[in-house]
């Protein structure tokens, strides 16, 4: 049996608009790459003879990455999951996120991993969502918070306002035309999400490992590129590139490529040089803060995905 048989057209049609979107997204990065070629290969040579200890802390806040994804999944649980093997999932779902569209490959991952740990599929997706959904919380919570914090960061465009209530009133509209025929979905999957928040939260420990987690989660991501900033130099102050790497990753998640593969990269590089930071250090940073946190993990990842796969685990 083809792919083209197993698959559903809908599904098929989505798979093709990522993957050409996926294209649109590299092809621009390749062109941005060659026009700022000497700027890259300058942020190379520079994090090569970057400072090592800063280097090694973001490296340690990268692994501090993954315990944390694990006790946020355990936390949107109302079982007890294998620790271990727990771990284990989110290091590989972390990896199959940077070969499929974002948030697809750690969704497929951990779903199959609850399943097979037997909480049946239903709850199993809740708990995913729920995971999700803590997840943009707290990342908009942050994002409040440095806004606070670091004042004149970020500036809100002006937009006339005859524009501004007719690009609402088309997006009211296209989002009432495409909720149309699934409302019915909707509402059913909003009860059960909310019936299994319920029964978190109703759990101490569940609430604290879910919100914990996720704002652990966040936190060491703004703390590796932090890091990542000062082994090359970069002057801006830590908040700051919190702020900046909150916002560009926001932005970025906008156009869903594995990983964010080229658009989180030219986002946060984007968000750097407007802060005042000059080119190369804001290459060097992004270079260094995609090594540790993407290509290093990647093949390690994929194994562990492959063993727990041989392993009936996944």
């Amino acid at each position: 049996m083809t792919p083209e048989q197993i698959l559903p057209p809908a599904q098929r049609r989505q798979i093709h608009w990522h993957i050409a979107l996926t294209l649109a997204v590299l092809a621009a990065v390749a062109w941005l790459a060659r026009r700022h070629w000497p700027v890259l290969e300058t942020g190379a040579a520079r994090l090569a003879v970057a400072d090592q200890g800063w280097l090694l802390a973001a490296a340690a806040a990268t692994v501090a990455t993954w315990p944390c994804s694990a006790f946020a999944q355990q936390g949107a649980v109302l079982g007890r999951l294998p620790p271990g093997r727990l771990l284990a999932a989110q290091f590989a779902a972390s990896a199959a996120n940077h070969v499929l569209p974002v948030g697809l490959g750690a969704g497929v991952v951990n779903l199959r991993f609850l399943t097979r740990c037997g909480i049946p599929f239903a709850g199993a997706a809740a708990a995913i969502a729920v995971k999700g959904t803590a997840g943009a919380v707290a990342r908009g919570a942050l994002i409040a918070v440095l806004v606070a914090a670091c004042p004149g960061v970020l500036s809100v465009p002006t937009v006339d306002a005859g524009h501004l209530v007719a690009l609402c009133l088309t997006v009211l509209a296209v989002l009432a035309l495409l909720a149309a025929p699934a409302a019915a979905r909707c509402r059913r999957a909003l009860t059960l999400l909310r019936a299994h928040l319920g029964a978190i939260h109703a759990r101490p420990a569940r609430t604290a490992a879910l919100w914990g987690g996720s704002l652990a989660f966040a936190t060491l991501h703004c703390v590796a590129l932090g890091a990542v900033t000062r082994a090359v130099g970069l002057p801006l102050p830590p908040a700051q590139v919190a702020l900046l790497h909150l916002v560009a990753g926001a932005a970025a998640a906008l156009l869903p490529t594995p990983g964010g593969l080229g658009s989180l990269d030219a986002a946060l590089a984007l968000a750097l040089a407007a802060a005042g930071a000059p080119a190369v250090e804001a290459a060097s940073a992004v270079l260094g803060y995609r090594l540790l946190t993407v290509w290093l993990p990647l093949v390690p990842g994929l194994v562990v995905l492959g063993v727990l796969v041989r392993r009936g685990a996944l």
